[in-house]
């Protein structure tokens, strides 16, 4: 699947393949800090797909919490929207992209939840929360 995406204010725009089925929750407390939320939405996208359209994104060496692996974390200089993470390194195999900086954000459904023991005990009980359609009433 063609993907395409920007930040929020816009100084940022990419493109890549990915599959739909690679699409993940991550609730680890490094994803949970990234976001400043509760977890973080990714669709795996091979590295040679990958390409940025316009800007150049701010990057940083992260070592993950639990497995130390170094991660590049990649974001908008001007406004601040996580992009990517990916491997250190020229030509990486794999970015995991943001999936909600994508245009087609509404057809990549997450098919697995990884360091769900970290999740908030609250994610599971999204739909008995009570909801308005639009902002608060």
């Amino acid at each position: 699947m063609r993907l395409d995406g920007r930040c929020h204010c816009g100084f940022l725009s990419f493109e890549a393949e990915g599959d739909p089925q690679n699409v993940s929750i991550c609730h680890c407390t490094d994803c949970q800090t990234g976001t400043g939320s509760a977890f973080r939405v990714s669709i795996r996208t091979p590295g040679k797909s990958f390409r940025m359209l316009s800007g150049a994104p701010t990057r940083y060496l992260k070592t993950t919490a639990e497995s130390g692996n170094p991660r590049v974390q990649a974001f908008c200089p001007q406004c601040g929207t996580p992009i990517y993470s990916t491997a250190p390194g020229d030509n990486p195999d794999s970015y995991m992209v943001r999936v909600g900086t994508l245009r087609q954000r509404g057809e990549l459904t997450p098919k697995q939840q990884n360091w769900f023991r970290s999740a908030r005990p609250w994610v599971t009980a999204l739909a008995s929360i009570p909801r308005n359609e639009k902002g608060r009433p």
